[in-house]
């Protein structure tokens, strides 16, 4: 996202405008501009804060007044896209998050990473990790415990599933 210019300007941070208020006024230019075109996605509160070296509140306070205004939108483990929610998404965000952390932890399993039987890293961990929200990692584990690559033992936390039990194993063989 920094490619838009969107995260390269520095904010004026003795000047009298909020922070929060000059962040929107950035993604606002990129829109006016068509560097954010309807259905695109916003920058992630995560790479807005990195961005700018601000704290996570003062960048919700920036989306809040730009959804305010209609000019995004949000939607649950999907992201921040322009415009209206009606509008078509950029195709790159398709995916949402969790189903791609899920596909990492996946891959590393898969990797021996992660052994049947044993831990994987605990929510918390994970949400460092991957710089997202606790829900998003639930969604994630969730995802991974449907489709049988994982279990969770209440109180305990989460382990990869025996081999036998991951869904590449039931009826068909590697």
């Amino acid at each position: 996202m920094a490619d838009l210019g969107l995260l390269q300007a520095s904010l004026d941070r003795e000047g009298p405008v909020f922070l929060h208020v000059q962040i929107a006024d950035r993604v606002r230019g990129c829109i006016a501009s068509g560097d954010l075109a309807p259905g695109a996605a916003v920058p992630s509160e995560v790479d807005l804060v990195s961005g700018y070296g601000v704290t996570r509140q003062t960048v919700r306070r920036a989306l809040r007044l730009l959804k305010e205004e209609g000019a995004i939108y949000s939607m649950q483990g999907r992201g921040t896209f322009v415009g209206p929610p009606d509008a078509p998404q950029s195709p790159h965000r398709k995916i949402p998050v969790y189903q791609q952390i899920a596909g990492e932890l996946i891959e590393q399993i898969k990797a021996g990473e992660y052994i049947p039987n044993r831990p994987i890293p605990s929510e918390k961990t994970l949400s460092q990790r991957y710089e997202r929200a606790p829900g998003t990692i639930r969604q994630a584990l969730a995802c991974m415990r449907d489709l049988g690559w994982v279990i969770t033992v209440p109180q305990k936390g989460t382990y990869v599933a025996e081999t036998q039990d991951w869904p590449e194993n039931n009826g068909h063989k590697q």
